[in-house]
């Protein structure tokens, strides 16, 4: 592995190389040759995906009709016995979301930004718990430690609250989210933007589609943006390209096969390095660590081949395979305590892996009439495989004074001693079967899986070898009660399971109870949701503070109330609201000194309000789109022990929008438009701020 400060020279190069195959790969997929105006429309919904509805998809509205995850089938939202909030692509654009933090920050029952700003990992929980993620139904991985997904990549984003592993297996009680890609549909399809912003933003993307012909049964799309700019910390960069080209072939209005390749490329910053936790209001562009020694890398292809057929009389089969491969790796300088009244400790933090993975489905839905019933059957089995070498480096840095930094210069980390080094193979052999009945105004969910778990990890410093074989079952039963139409009741039971990281202790098992009503009206396009919930957690396990192994500590508890509302009002008015009440609780604590505490990085209340209003164009004014944010963060626990509290803080957003001809349109974005500023975090005697403001401003165009 070269140094960190060779690798930033390396980065360059290849960035201005793939700005230059992006924008030329989006000209020739624009040029007439490749329109068809009269293209033969092609339908390449699956098991695990489908659109919101006729005539609204997800880039037309923020209120969909349908869902794809919850029980494992899709199903319309007042049908699901799940709390499902689903944010969609045109949610995303209004509001200008950048990163998947950012796309669930008016979620109910999500926290986020309880790290501040850091950049290695997208940081978020759902009730409470970390939130293992997936895309199109295969599972990625957990949030924390794993690659901070590219939201332009994806039509919506579905955020399944509780215990979910009948539906995708490994998973937290309190909820995961679910990516679903955009995928060759076979119309039309030609947008592009540019973005200008804070920070010397610079920013090109593109999303074309169409078919090969009037009568193809190939149909084609490429997405893809590229971005340069730095980060509100000086000596701080944040470029990034995403390319994702797929084909589709529909030989036959029963079948469907498509391909989609993508790569993920991000040269980027860690985090601030943090602040000396005196007292001292600090600026954010402030940087106490080392200018050679701050890279943030992902290099990521992904490869995903999906299959569909419909056999008739009621039954078809699905299958979706992924294979993925990527390296990834940071470095930086973290604050330690402060030795005089200037200066602070430091210490030189970095990582390396290189994945490499493998997960397929299969499965065969069977829908049929019995008696006056309407049943729905989905069998099906899934496969994982997961490779991982991962090496850790750790050690002191000089001290730096914080009221004149003089920086020192980076680590040779060929020349370093890293302080762990592992690879990790894990193999996830699954079967799964989800049932429903619908009879009368009456809908009941049964869901069961049971997963073979095989665990292998090397010591590759020391060599010892450790495995782990592990086998759990889950289930899940939902009923709703269709009042009218319009208004739906339910209420479930659903089980989780995850692995321990460490071989030598039993599994992390969960379980929740679950009452809600979602109501849908006619007067206007609108879902309003409420659920009462609780959830459990078994078997949790945290590091040891003297052997940084993972070890069981027992039980903790969550009671919550999550309310939302998406809603378009009228053609002008639209709005988006959630409040989330949770009251947590460490039942048995390794020591018994954190029972009866809460969970750390969890506000009992939050609540965010977004709405926006259309100002209609008259005459050569074109419509003005005005939008208006404001999130509130209850205080919180920094970590179990409850000694340190965060303060609750209030963020607005912004957003104006004018169209300056029908398929053109100016869009000014500003996140955190006050500039608020509070410690989000505290770690290593360190403070961690919030982000701060930033403005970006866009200009779409369609054809």
């Amino acid at each position: 592995m070269n140094p960190p400060n060779s690798r930033a020279f390396r980065r360059s190069a290849p960035i201005a190389g793939r700005l230059s195959t992006c924008a030329g790969a989006a000209l020739l997929a624009a040029s007439p040759l490749h329109a068809q105006d009269a293209a033969r429309p092609v339908d390449l919904g699956t098991i695990f995906i489908e659109s919101t509805g006729v005539g609204a998809s997800d880039s037309e509205t923020i209120v969909p009709d349908r869902i794809s995850s919850g029980s494992g089938l899709p199903s319309d939202i007042l049908d699901s016995s799940a709390s499902i909030s689903v944010v969609t692509s045109k949610e995303i654009e209004v509001r200008g979301a950048e990163t998947t933090e950012e796309v669930l920050h008016y979620t109910a029952g999500v926290a986020t930004d309880y790290y501040g700003r850091d950049d290695r990992f997208d940081y978020f929980k759902i009730r409470g718990y970390d939130a293992y993620t997936y895309r199109d139904g295969l599972f990625i991985g957990g949030n924390f430690g794993g690659v901070r997904e590219e939201p332009f990549a994806f039509d919506r984003v579905e955020v399944l609250k509780g215990a979910n592993s009948t539906a995708f297996g490994v998973a937290d009680p309190g909820g995961a989210v679910n990516f679903i890609t955009k995928s060759p549909t076979g119309e039309r399809l030609r947008r592009i933007y540019g973005t200008l912003g804070s920070f010397e933003r610079k920013e090109l993307g593109f999303d074309l589609g169409d078919s090969f012909g009037a009568q193809s049964p190939f149909s084609w799309r490429l997405t893809g943006k590229i971005k340069e700019g730095e980060a509100e910390t000086d000596f701080s960069n944040s470029d990034e390209s995403f390319l994702m080209g797929g084909l589709a072939w529909r030989p036959t209005e029963a079948t469907t096969v498509s391909l989609v390749f993508d790569n993920l490329y991000r040269d980027g910053y860690p985090n601030s390095s943090g602040y000396p936790a005196n007292g001292d209001d600090f600026d954010r562009s402030l940087f106490l660590g080392e200018p050679d020694f701050n890279y943030l890398d992902t290099d990521r292809d992904t490869l995903t081949l999906k299959a569909e057929h419909d056999f008739g009389n009621g039954l078809e089969f699905g299958s979706t395979a992924r294979w993925t491969e990527g390296t990834g790796g940071y470095g930086y300088v973290f604050l330690g305590a402060t030795t005089s009244a200037t200066d602070v400790s430091r210490f030189y933090f970095a990582n390396d892996a290189e994945f490499e993975n493998f997960a397929g489905d299969a499965h065969l839905l069977y829908e049929t009439a019995l008696g006056a019933a309407q049943s729905r059957t989905l069998a099906g089995v899934e496969y994982r495989d997961n490779h991982r070498d991962n090496i850790l480096w750790y050690t002191p840095a000089a001290d730096i004074d914080f009221t004149d930094p003089q920086y020192t210069g980076g680590l040779d980390l060929d020349s370093t001693a890293p302080y762990q080094a592992t690879t990790n193979d894990t193999e996830v052999s699954s079967i799964y079967l989800q049932q429903e009945l619908e009879w009368d105004r009456i809908v009941a969910q049964l869901g069961l899986r049971h997963d073979w778990i095989d665990a292998f990890a090397t010591d590759t410093l020391t060599g010892v070898e450790t495995e782990g074989d592990f086998s759990e079952s889950t289930a899940r039963l939902g009923l709703t009660y269709r009042a009218t139409p319009n208004l739906s009741f339910y209420g479930s039971y659903a089980e989780s399971a995850v692995p321990a990281a460490n071989f030598g202790v039993e599994p992390e098992r969960g379980e929740q109870v679950e009452l809600g009503v979602k109501y849908r009206p006619d007067a206007m396009r609108a879902l309003f949701t409420a659920s009462v919930y609780e959830l459990k957690k078994f078997n949790q396990t945290v590091t040891d503070a003297d052997t940084l192994l993972p070890e069981t500590i027992g039980e903790s508890n969550i009671r919550g109330v999550d309310l939302e509302a998406k809603a378009e009002v009228t053609d002008e008015l639209s709005l988006i609201a959630a409040y989330s009440y949770l009251d947590s609780e460490i039942v048995e604590s390794d020591s018994g000194a954190d029972n009866g505490n809460a969970l750390g990085s969890i506000p009992r209340h939050s609540g965010a309000l977004w709405v926006n209003y259309l100002v209609p164009g008259r005459g050569a004014v074109g419509d003005v789109d005005l939008g208006l944010g404001l999130r509130y963060t209850g205080d919180y626990w920094t970590s179990d022990a409850n000694t340190d509290e965060i303060e609750d803080s209030w963020i607005v957003d912004a957003a104006v929008g004018y169209a300056l001809t029908d398929t053109t349109e100016m869009r000014l974005n500003v996140s955190n438009l006050l500039d608020e500023k509070h410690i989000a975090q505290k770690g290593f005697s360190a403070d961690y701020y919030n982000p701060g403001r930033e403005v970006s401003l866009t200009l779409r165009h369609s054809w």
